[in-house]
């Protein structure tokens, strides 16, 4: 079972930023200012609102987590459950930082139950089923189903590993088992072949750049790996990243050949995936694509300060219906955030904070958002999925300008 830091090792830690902080000093004195800007270089402004309810937020995934864990479609074999592009995946980026900002000293009930499923999975990768059998659903999707999950096992671990400084061993098997299955050739080289039911933006063709963006973001942002914490204190206070590790240079280096050479192609949601990547994985996007997506994604906003998927991206709906065409809080999180990670200092970065801070449903917690794929009643279970995506993505901004 997963472990979460104590007072008993203030101690070692304390020592060791110590140390780091002279390193620091001494590099700043030394060095010359880097030509690049990545997150950890993000200005300090705050923006004008700030005022949101993270307990309201937390209240929501927590429920939205609990019913996806019940939901009789996502059991699957050994007693765990399937993991979601919609909602366990954005769940298991926000839900930690929730937890963190309300001091709360151990994951919730919910976050228990999809840690110990993604874990178990995880151990007994070679012994349990793919979430989808060819038998059933078709050819090929075995494969696609096999692939995606284990990229989002790797995504949802690393989110949690990264607030204790080090990826665990279980995390570590993880990455492991999504580099095992990277497309080594064919258009897909470098990324992997993807869950596809024609659902956007998560399970469609597009899809497969998408997912390879978000792990883009979990090995860039991902600590080194250590067998023991003192020796992870000692590693990340050297600066070593995961991404570093050279036993994984040539995936790495396949997964930025793969965004580089299919970036042109992509929606601007995609791009703005990458674009949050490009702030932790160095080398991601040139500084000119950087610069002309930003001011791309700026000229997007709407008069209200945010964001619509609509804008995002050339979408059809199934059943012909027009699409919703107001801002949203999964356009608007996602936009904000990798324009903050990326230390984008326009005023309009900060409205979109504001429209985040005034558009939390005050009585559920949650932000609004439509499907992509047909008119779906968002007060349904399956109408929601798209609020819960949008309802992470809010938290992920809101934080990042604390």
């Amino acid at each position: 079972m997963r472990s979460f830091p104590n007072s008993s090792h203030r101690l070692f830690a304390g020592l060791a930023l110590a140390a780091a902080a002279s390193a620091t000093l001494l590099f700043m004195l030394s060095a010359p200012p880097p030509k690049t800007v990545l997150a950890a270089d993000k200005p300090t402004s705050t923006p004008s609102a700030t005022t949101w309810d993270r307990a309201a937020a937390e209240h929501y995934l927590d429920n939205r987590e609990e019913w996806w864990q019940d939901w009789d479609r996502t059991h699957k074999d050994h007693g765990t459950f399937c993991i979601s592009c919609h909602t366990q995946a954005p769940y298991g980026l926000a839900r930690p930082i929730l937890r963190q900002d309300l001091h709360e000293p151990a994951p919730s009930g919910a976050e228990r139950a999809m840690l110990d499923s993604i874990e178990k999975r995880v151990r007994m990768w070679k012994d349990v089923e793919p979430f989808y059998l060819d038998s059933k659903y078709g050819k090929g999707k075995e494969i696609e189903s096999r692939n995606a999950e284990s990229v989002l096992n790797a995504i949802i671990l690393a989110s949690y590993d990264a607030r204790q400084g080090r990826i665990t061993e279980t995390t570590r098997l993880a990455f492991d088992n999504a580099w095992a299955l990277q497309s080594k050739d064919g258009p897909a080289a470098g990324a992997w072949i993807w869950q596809n039911f024609h659902y956007t933006p998560w399970e469609s063709p597009e899809s497969e750049y998408h997912g390879a963006a978000l792990f883009a973001v979990a090995v860039g942002k991902a600590p080194a790996y250590a067998k023991n914490e003192k020796l992870s204190v000692f590693l990340n206070g050297k600066s070593q990243r995961y991404f570093e590790d050279p036993k994984i240079a040539a995936n790495v280096a396949a997964l930025r050949g793969y965004l580089l050479s299919h970036y042109d192609a992509q929606p601007l949601l995609n791009k703005t995936v990458a674009l949050w990547a490009s702030a932790h994985l160095p080398d991601l996007l040139t500084r000119e694509q950087r610069d002309k997506l930003s001011a791309v994604l700026l000229s997007q906003q709407r008069p209200d300060g945010g964001w619509s998927l609509k804008d995002l991206g050339t979408w059809e709906r199934v059943d012909n219906t027009p699409l919703q065409d107001s801002s949203d809080g999964y356009a608007t999180g996602l936009v904000v955030l990798a324009l903050e990670e990326n230390a984008v200092t326009d005023p309009r970065v900060n409205r979109g904070l504001d429209w985040l801070a005034d558009n939390q449903d005050k009585t559920t917690g949650a932000w609004p958002a439509w499907s992509l794929n047909k008119n779906r009643d968002p007060k349904s279970n399956i109408g929601q999925f798209m609020s819960d995506a949008a309802t992470s993505y809010a938290v992920l901004a809101l934080d990042a300008r604390k």
